[in-house]
């Protein structure tokens, strides 16, 4: 075999990721608060681009509908002015003096000459009160040697945010060189505090100290715990009945008093906030049309600096100004035009995704989940003429508020359930709301099997298996029949 060089010409079609489409693209995927932060990002990075605070038309509008062949220099934006307080200015015209620390009164009376003895407003400023702040303050009570107060901060320092101990007993003795004695004393210091259950090893020795706070621990509660909590998460109550000297009645009024605790004694005091969706996209019914509104509320509006346009505008150089400066100002300006061209694109690419699910899913929006239509991503890019990549994109992580609630777009897409009538098929997602309703509706005392839901659904036209009902039952968190019984007081 002999090796040689050859020259041949090959004709082949590839799609080439510039830098700008993968920009386009990751801003098409991004959530509302990623997008907020990109467009942050972007602003401190790119000089030429601004943030326009005025409520008119800025050059992110403007630049929509560019001809081609204009050049960035014409994308103008208003001017960019600095702001004097020479003049008629308004700023002077404010009383700093009554603005300052006027959150404490509007009475002059309680205003002193001396401004150092009016409080800072930092000093209302405050912050949530941890899990950990919370022992160590009940802690500082107790009258402890300086040996012992470390033994509970350790143990204080070792609690995860359900408040359960994760170290051992050994772990403590070797960490904080105690005795086994002294680590039990101050262990049992902390088990005493508030909230009840705190610092325990186990969701048994969790529950059976909230017990004790209660003077409970010798009640059929108390041995409900100890000795048959296995047979509790199973909801046997039967077994013990059998198993233990109570009857039926006092082993369900012991089990209302245990599912009245808390098996969670620290996320009440967790730091961790709410995060609370906000709706990329409004749709109001208005005068029996549904119409749509993207929402732009909390993302910065950009525009392009004049300062930096007005360099470009002369073809030749100006005095001062170095030829790289200039190339450099001139690639800024096509990374911020594009920029603000691919935000512009996202915006009407979800907008022509909403219109599409309102047109597809219209029972839905007029009627509730009930009526929601079997869809898949390739309706959807077919209707709007784009690839199904893209609408899975532009639907992922964004949300939209309907007269039924606020849903993610993900929400509209579902797999369909045969009717055996010869009718449209069933959206699964239909058919979990309907499951629902009927096991709220059925009997506590002789609850539905999946099997008796599966021959429900059959009896309505609805073609659907019992692995299927079984599957939908788990995703919608609810229980096996047997542990939805409710037994019956004899």
């Amino acid at each position: 075999m002999v090796l040689e060089l050859r020259q041949q010409l090959k004709l082949t079609q590839q799609l080439v990721m510039t830098p700008q489409l993968q920009q386009a693209i990751k801003l098409l995927q991004l959530s509302r608060l990623e997008l907020s932060e990109t467009l942050q990002q972007e602003i401190e990075q790119n000089p030429l681009l601004e943030e326009d605070a005025s409520p008119g038309d800025s050059t992110h509008e403007s630049l929509q509908d560019l001809p081609p062949g204009e050049t960035a220099e014409t994308a103008a934006g208003e001017k960019t002015t600095e702001v004097s307080l020479e003049g008629d200015s308004g700023l002077k015209e404010i009383d700093w003096s009554d603005y300052e620390n006027e959150y404490e009164s509007s009475s002059s009376s309680f205003k002193s000459k001396d401004g150092n003895e009016l409080p800072s407003r930092l000093d209302i400023l405050v912050k949530k009160t941890g899990l950990e702040d919370h022992l160590l303050w009940q802690l500082k009570f107790n009258n402890l040697s300086e040996h012992e107060f470390e033994i509970g901060q350790f143990i204080i320092g070792n609690l995860n945010r359900d408040g359960f101990l994760e170290v051992d007993d050994d772990d403590i003795v070797a960490q904080t060189e105690a005795t086994p004695a002294l680590v039990q004393k101050i262990l049992a210091m902390v088990q005493d505090m508030d909230p009840p259950g705190v610092a325990a090893r186990g969701i048994k020795e969790c529950l059976l100290l909230q017990l004790s706070h209660l003077k409970l621990t010798e009640s059929a509660a108390g041995a409900i715990v100890r000795d048959h909590l296995k047979l509790l998460e199973t909801k046997n109550y039967a077994a013990i009945v059998k198993a233990s000297k109570y009857s039926l009645k006092e082993v369900l009024a012991a089990v209302d008093v245990i599912t009245a605790l808390n098996p969670h004694p620290g996320r009440a005091f967790s730091n961790e906030e709410p995060h609370y969706i906000i709706p990329d996209v409004y749709v109001y019914k208005m005068d029996g049309e549904y119409v749509i509104m993207l929402n732009d509320d909390g993302l910065p509006r950009l525009r392009i600096s004049n300062f930096y346009r007005d360099i470009l505008k002369d073809k030749k150089d100006m005095p001062g100004v170095k030829s790289e400066t200039k190339t450099y100002i001139q690639d800024k300006m096509k990374s911020a035009m594009w920029l603000i061209k691919s935000i512009q694109q996202r915006q009407r690419t979800i907008y022509k995704v909403v219109e599409s699910l309102i047109k597809f899913q219209h029972d839905f929006f007029e009627k509730g989940p009930s009526l929601l239509r079997p869809l898949i991503l390739r309706d959807v890019a077919e209707d709007i003429g784009m690839h199904e990549s893209t609408i899975s994109r532009v639907t992922t992580n964004k949300y939209v508020h309907t007269p039924q609630g606020i849903y993610e777009l993900k929400y509209f897409f579902n797999s369909s359930i045969e009717r055996t009538d010869g009718e449209d098929a069933m959206a699964s997602e239909s058919v979990k709301v309907r499951m629902r309703q009927i096991i709220q509706a059925e009997d506590p005392h002789k609850p539905l099997s999946d099997m008796a839901i599966t021959k429900f659904f059959e009896g309505t036209s609805i073609k659907i298996a019992r692995r299927t009902i079984a599957k939908y039952r788990e995703q919608l968190g609810i229980l096996p029949s047997k542990y939805r019984k409710k037994p019956k007081l004899k």
